[in-house]
């Protein structure tokens, strides 16, 4: 049997447990024929098979990104104003009047503006009448659990004086009550929902956004961690074009009004209809908490500010375990957002009801972000089969961490924030993913941050955060691949470089085992295969 595509002179990592790196590998029909020597891959090659010298580069099984909001962040920064490096309200203003001047929508719509810079405090209708006075305008944050919308938008969604919170969210409001134009958690779906609808074809142009952006970083499959129908629809449609470059798996959202009969047979509706090879809906997700920056973060004891305080969790504690139970005898996978203590432990409750009443089973359920835990839920993760799913790049000094969740939490809790080290020398399963459009996709400067815990060194010498809780290369990269292949269901055919597997392949400008660490985040990706196929070439391979 002839190869379609070989590569030689490779250091191939094939990510098997304890495999050697080999030289070479063949391809055929999307799928690794075979790994092996130089010699032994090539005498699989025929006068039609391409021949690809990876010139003693690392070459590797394509990422996976497990938490991820692929379709509306591909739509968000594709087609909105992006204000992610916007440091300041004069920047901020600056990047949204220019793109309001270049755009004739009826909105101005904006995303990616940074919660440890901008708040409640600083942040209001007002900011955004000076640049934008004549059309409404809707900003979201990065963390996609706050927004702000000015006097227009206000006005004409009736956001005044005296309007009703919806249920878990909040219009911020002045001392006099009237709404600021700040929005937090469910009352930014309360405004999206009146909005202009955005078509299937715009968000299909997302996703077209996204992928390319996942390839040019070696990624070759996503979990979307939040969908609804809408999002299926697309998905569904640009697979049946064989339009993706990317594996999809989807979490389908639950939402706390829900019946758990009712939201069961919705999501397994979704689920029956979505199973394919390259995009599948396989879980259900739970938003149990918000974030520290609006203080909806779930804690088991107030906070240790000078306000104080606490937030409610967004599910009862007895609707977690009754939620959680039907889902996992159902075999659906559970997903989790959990940024307090509280909201984690309300989770390791739930998946503890399930196991009592369902028995164990090889879900990896999963525990996403995991900001705060209490030191005495480590070994839950293991007991449990819960997975670890971490957002390494926010583990370092920050203004949304010193400034905003280090105080909120206090010092001893502050010990606690981000403990990777800990979750895995307690043999919790885990896997490292970005949350984009929260913050970059590219893994390479997150996985820097899980080994360094600072942020890059072009950015000045900063204090290490926690070195304790360092992660080591080795692990990012199971992180990235095996685990990821693990925590997305897809362990039986990617997350490996083996034969019969899809042919997920990158090949990488360094080999990130080897150089500083304070090199990772530089890393580029020359060449990405998705199913044998170049999704993405630059310098000797373009």
């Amino acid at each position: 049997m002839t190869a379609d595509t070989i590569i030689i002179n490779g250091t191939v990592l094939t990510m098997e447990r304890l495999a050697t790196p080999a030289g070479a590998l063949a391809i055929r029909d999307g799928r690794i024929l075979a790994v092996g020597s130089n010699s032994e891959v090539r005498a699989l090659a025929s006068s039609r098979t391409r021949i690809i010298d990876a010139k003693g580069r690392v070459v590797l099984p394509g990422f996976q990104d497990t938490h991820i909001h692929l379709q509306d962040s591909g739509y968000h920064y594709g087609f909105n104003a992006v204000l992610d490096e916007c440091r300041s309200i004069a920047e901020l203003q600056e990047a949204l009047a220019t793109f309001a001047h270049a755009s004739k929508s009826a909105w101005v719509r904006g995303v990616g503006w940074y919660t440890g810079i901008f708040t409640d405090a600083n942040l209001t209708r007002d900011v955004l009448d000076k640049v934008v006075p004549d059309r409404p305008c809707f900003i979201l944050a990065s963390d996609g659990h706050n927004a702000c919308l000015n006097s227009k938008a206000c006005d004409l969604l009736g956001i005044r004086k005296g309007v009703d919170d919806p249920p878990n969210g909040h219009f911020v409001r002045d001392g006099k009550g009237v709404p600021t134009g700040m929005l937090h958690e469910d009352a930014i779906d309360w405004v999206t929902q009146r909005m202009p609808t955005v078509t299937d074809d715009e968000y299909a142009g997302g996703v077209r956004f996204a992928q390319g952006l996942c390839n040019r970083h070696g990624i070759t499959g996503v979990l979307d961690a939040s969908v609804n129908e809408r999002h299926a629809r697309v998905y569904q449609r640009l697979a049946d074009q064989d339009a993706l470059t990317v594996h999809v798996a989807a979490t389908a959202k639950v939402e706390p009004h829900e019946k758990t009969e009712d939201a069961l047979e919705r999501v397994k509706s979704l689920r029956a209809s979505c199973r394919g090879d390259v995009f599948k809906i396989h879980s259900a997700k739970f938003f149990l908490d918000g974030v520290l920056e609006n203080r909806t973060g779930v804690m088991l004891e107030p906070y240790s500010d000078s306000i104080g305080g606490n937030a409610p969790l967004m599910f009862g504690h007895n609707q977690v375990k009754d939620l959680f139970t039907a889902f996992d005898a159902a075999r659906f996978q559970i997903h989790v957002h959990v940024i307090g203590d509280g909201a984690l432990r309300s989770a390791l409750d739930g998946l503890q009801a399930a196991r009592e009443v369902n028995g164990a089973w090889p879900s990896l359920h999963q525990l996403a972000h995991v900001q705060c835990l209490d030191p005495a839920d480590l070994p839950r993760f293991r007991e449990l089969g819960a997975m670890a799913n971490l957002q390494s790049l926010w583990a370092r000094h920050e203004p949304s961490v010193t400034d905003v969740a280090l105080p909120m939490v206090g010092e001893e809790r502050g010990k606690w924030m981000y403990a990777f080290r800990s979750l895995i020398d307690a043999g919790a399963p885990f896997c490292l993913s970005s949350d984009w459009g929260v913050s970059t996709l590219n893994p390479f400067p997150i996985m820097e941050t899980a080994v360094t815990r600072q942020p890059p060194r072009r950015n000045g010498d900063h204090p290490v955060f926690l070195p304790e809780q360092r992660m080591d290369i080795a692990e990012c990269l199971r992180g990235y691949t095996v685990n990821a292949a693990a925590a997305a269901w897809r362990s039986e055919t990617t997350g490996t470089l083996s034969p019969g597997k899809s042919a997920d392949v990158i090949i990488l400008d360094r080999d990130i085992r080897n150089c500083s660490v304070y090199d990772i985040g530089d890393t580029e990706v020359l060449l990405t295969l998705f199913r044998g196929k170049a999704v993405h070439m630059v310098g000797d391979y373009a």
